[in-house]
């Protein structure tokens, strides 16, 4: 029984995602089956290749929807989900019970194990630790900036390497392990540890790096990292730097594309109608309503620049 499982690429939450739906459908629904993992990347074309779903079973996983007639399993918690109106409607045709949307969920990966325990009667409690810090990560729920950059926890230490590791095809390696290894277990693995120290050097230089590039006016942080190999920073360094505010909008480059980064704040109250998911989609992105991020093609800097600087020019003037 081969299983194809799609998931959000470079993305904590999407990894742990995948961890959890592969020991649920391992234990409930398929004992021998066959894992094979593809990492999805938000990109200005579409995301879907045809040949993509080759399993006898294809899941996605924290990641836009598929009308494809051969996905059999999608659980995703986005308030972007669906690329079209028509995706939208086809699954909410759909009868299979095994198609799963829910986008007030903070993580995916509470996401998956709520529906795989309420369900299909999954004992999740082996993997509550992953469970818990996939919701913690995904939903910004630290206590304060500090925690969030000081990457004192196993979990976000697997973090910085499963966002930030330069090595290709990376995550589908980790997976297996983190649905049966603890989190320690995990950051002890060579494969981690190959990238760690690194990444932590990296992640202290870059603090020098924002202090110089980013700058906060009117409740918003602006930077341009674009000509820097900083995609993966840390998302909750700009409000460590300036903490008195409430958004922040970014711009970083890598190979495969141009990219612009909207957020805000955790540790700050904004009003309900500045959603950001619903701004990135009116430039072909989308999200979290606190959260969301726009993806244009690698040439395409000079457009992505326009449209972030546009972005925090709406933000500064929206209600604080």
């Amino acid at each position: 029984m081969k299983v194809r499982v799609c998931f959000h690429d470079r993305c904590f939450d999407g990894a742990a995602s995948a961890a959890v739906f592969t020991r649920f459908l391992r234990e409930r629904v398929h004992p021998d089956a066959d894992f094979h993992y593809t990492g999805m990347t938000h990109k200005a074309s579409a995301p879907f290749e045809d040949d993509v779903f080759d399993g006898d079973e294809n899941a996605i996983v924290d990641f836009k929807y598929s009308d494809s007639p051969k996905l059999t399993w999608w659980f995703d918690h986005h308030q972007s989900a669906f690329l079209t109106p028509a995706d939208a409607a086809h699954f909410r045709a759909d009868t299979s019970g095994r198609q799963f949307y829910d986008p007030t969920y903070k993580s995916c990966t509470k996401f998956i194990a709520n529906i795989a325990t309420k369900k299909f009667g999954f004992d999740a409690t082996p993997i509550a630790d992953l469970i818990h810090w996939g919701d913690i990560i995904d939903g910004a729920q630290f206590k304060d900036a500090a925690e969030a950059v000081s990457y004192s926890a196993p979990a976000t230490q697997l973090a910085l390497v499963i966002e930030a590791a330069p090595e290709a095809n990376l995550v589908p390696k980790l997976i297996p392990d983190m649905a049966y290894k603890s989190l320690p277990e995990m950051i002890q693995l060579p494969i981690v540890q190959k990238y760690l120290g690194p990444l932590l050097e990296r992640h202290r230089k870059s603090l020098d790096t924002f202090r110089e590039r980013a700058e906060s006016r009117d409740g918003v942080i602006y930077f341009d990292v674009s000509d820097l190999d900083l995609e993966g920073y840390n998302k909750f360094v700009p409000y460590y730097l300036f903490p008195d505010a409430t958004y922040s909008v970014g711009l970083s480059a890598s190979h495969v594309r141009s990219k612009v980064s909207i957020g805000t704040s955790p540790w700050k109250d904004v009003p309900p109608e500045v959603n950001l998911a619903s701004i990135a989609e009116k430039h072909g992105g989308g999200g979290h309503p606190r959260v969301s991020a726009i993806s244009f093609g690698p040439g395409d800097i000079n457009r992505a620049r326009q449209v972030a600087r546009e972005i925090a020019t709406q933000l500064r003037a929206a209600p604080k």
